[in-house]
């Protein structure tokens, strides 16, 4: 019989797991507490007690990058997509693969907890509620998809005074339409994607908004050289490879000129103390724009509240109506109990996916990373790897092995990273998703297709490491994965294609023979590293 898997969670991570319980041929049951799949994607308002965004939020990672490896998103849908148009891709995507009928909305993961007999069949009992009924279930696998934005973190012990300000003040997951601020004077803390965003849209109808933060922050934009989305542009292969080839200093004074070329981080009051490295970066395109129209005035960190105001570290006072906490999120597994144990945002997992202590492999928590891209292909790419493990089909090294793994981790994130809560599950894309592709036996082989498909190579090194170069070889390979691949610039500039424009000379393509040129002289150095 199959194995039976509880999937906890039905946003964008538990659907692409059902998916691959599917292809695995596992039973999976997906329990969703909410009313319909897509978890923090799909606006609701209003809706307490579960994470989710407001009504204009356009995602940061643009759709060839985020999309599932088998399935691309429709070349008409935008690069950078409204959350509407996300929820239309991830229904689309479970009506394509059946995926719906193995959901139970609207029910509640209670408890996980392993059976007497665990150390021999792995085996868990799960006590779910629905309606108010509460039913006890036996599986084989647990599956954990919650994702880190759980728990809003409201540090207001770092705030002396907000207990008597006589203002408004709440946390930005809260926050869902800006015209209940109009006229108001609003401060923002926290410089993070959401409180760039907030800070932007709120100056739209405030009086004046105030940006506060501790460090500052280094601010991309969505569009990168040429137009084309920034992602599609920095991630790829050629870039990691020869990243990897330079000092950290180099590569920190090279992005950091590209900013603030374009604005100067330090006229805008924004420029950290700390290197581009050391951040997770604030992508926003309009965050310059409203600050050079005074809508938005950056400042530092708050000292203290008053009953009306609030005072800065450098002695400036405003007067406040309302605040805006964008200070993040913590996570947790209440439901798991002991079995995975989270102390102040950090959490012991092997590859941020497997406890390493437990005496059979039959609980991993999928999409609790914080990645440099997108979410979605590592959130797959980790189910991919779970899902063969819980068949027997791959296997985890030892326990010391798998702690020694995440020793290291955490080191190179202390060293690399500024200490903060929010910097405990940090992984840059294409590195990670290598690094779960070798583990689950997808890794593109660099060296075999440069010989086999030169075509197929300078595309997968050189372009944009899509979700698709891992559908290429191994276990689930598909078969429209190369035509994906040598079609992805199309997607990209189809749904901008909407008047009739002839290409100046210069705007034309290379020739394949000298790509194939180059792809020659650059085997060696390729064949070399990988």
């Amino acid at each position: 019989m199959a194995k039976k898997v509880a999937v906890i969670g039905g946003g964008s991570s538990g659907l692409c797991v059902i998916k691959c319980c599917l292809d695995e041929g596992l039973e999976p049951t997906c329990f969703e507490s909410s009313d319909d799949i897509g978890g923090l994607w799909r606006f609701k308002d209003p809706e307490a007690d579960r994470a989710s965004i407001y009504k204009s939020v356009i995602i940061n990672t643009s759709k060839e990058m985020m999309c599932f490896s088998d399935y691309p998103i429709p070349e008409e849908f935008p690069n950078y997509m409204h959350n509407s148009k996300i929820m239309e891709y991830f229904r689309m995507y479970a009506k394509h693969f059946n995926l719906l009928k193995y959901i139970r909305l609207k029910t509640k993961v209670c408890s996980v907890q392993k059976r007497p007999d665990f150390p021999s069949t792995g085996q868990w009992d799960v006590v779910t509620e629905t309606d108010g009924k509460k039913e006890s279930s036996i599986f084989d696998g647990i599956l954990v998809c919650t994702g880190h934005h759980t728990h809003p973190h409201m540090p207001l012990h770092c705030f002396p005074g907000i207990d008597k300000f006589k203002g408004h003040y709440f946390h930005s997951r809260d926050y869902k339409h800006p015209f209940e601020f109009s006229g108001k004077r609003v401060v923002v803390i926290g410089i993070g994607n959401s409180g760039g965003d907030l800070a932007v849209e709120i100056s739209h109808t405030a009086e004046q908004v105030f940006l506060s933060t501790r460090r500052g922050a280094w601010v991309l934009n969505r569009v990168g050289d040429e137009g084309y989305p920034v992602d599609i542009v920095l991630t790829s292969r050629a870039k990691a490879f020869f990243s990897q080839q330079m000092t950290k200093s180099m590569v920190n004074a090279w992005a950091e000129k590209r900013l603030n070329a374009r604005f100067n981080h330090s006229h805008y009051s924004l420029r950290p103390q700390h290197r581009i490295l050391n951040q997770h970066p604030t992508i926003n395109d309009d965050l310059p724009n409203r600050i050079i129209s005074g809508r938005v005035l950056v400042k530092p960190n708050i000292r203290e509240f008053t009953e009306t105001a609030a005072i800065f570290e450098d002695g400036t006072k405003e007067n406040i109506d309302v605040v805006v906490f964008a200070t993040g999120y913590s996570f947790s597994f209440p439901f798991l109990e002991n079995c995975v144990r989270v102390v102040e945002n950090e959490v012991s997992l092997y590859k941020f996916v497997f406890p390493p202590h437990l005496e059979k492999p039959t609980l991993a928590i999928i999409g609790l990373v914080q990645p440099l891209g997108a979410i979605m292909p590592i959130s797959e790419m980790q189910a991919r790897w779970a899902t063969r493990v819980l068949t027997g089909l791959a296997k985890l090294p030892s326990a010391s092995d798998m702690m020694a793994d995440i020793t290291q981790k955490k080191v190179d994130m202390a060293k690399r990273y500024v200490k903060s809560p929010r910097h405990t599950i940090q992984v840059d894309f294409v590195e990670y998703m290598d690094e779960v592709a070798c583990q689950a036996g997808v890794k593109p082989s660099l060296p075999s297709l440069f010989l086999t498909d030169p075509k197929l190579a300078w595309e997968v090194f050189f372009g944009p490491c899509t979700p698709y170069q891992y559908r290429l070889e191994g276990p689930g390979k598909w078969d429209g994965a190369r035509k994906a691949i040598l079609t992805q610039q199309e997607r990209i500039l189809k749904p901008m294609k909407t008047r009739v424009v002839k290409d100046s000379p210069n705007q034309a393509s290379v020739p394949f023979l000298f790509k194939l040129i180059g792809i020659v002289a650059l085997f060696a150095v390729v064949l070399a590293y990988f």
